[in-house]
């Protein structure tokens, strides 16, 4: 299977930022990770909107698959309690 192409928008590029240090080394892997199996066990549909969610620790991270082109758009990046505001 060959390896998708992971892309942090902007909004996510920010997100990110403001992650604390110590959680976003976990979080960076587990978007990294995405590239080889976009689809890995624990992930979620979105419902009302387009893309899938995953977790790490108490954060979530939003994106979308595009299997035609090989790409992972990473939309959002957030806390469990703000993420889906």
């Amino acid at each position: 299977m060959p390896d998708y192409k992971v892309y942090l928008t902007k909004k996510a590029q920010k997100q990110l930022d403001k992650i604390p240090d110590k959680e976003v080394a976990s979080v960076l892997e587990r978007i990294q990770n995405l590239s080889s199996n976009p689809r890995p066990s624990g992930v979620k549909k979105l419902k009302g909107r387009n893309g899938y969610r995953i977790r790490q620790g108490n954060y979530r991270i939003i994106y979308e698959i595009f299997d035609d082109m090989l790409l992972i758009d990473v939309i959002a990046i957030g806390h469990r309690k703000e993420i889906y505001k």
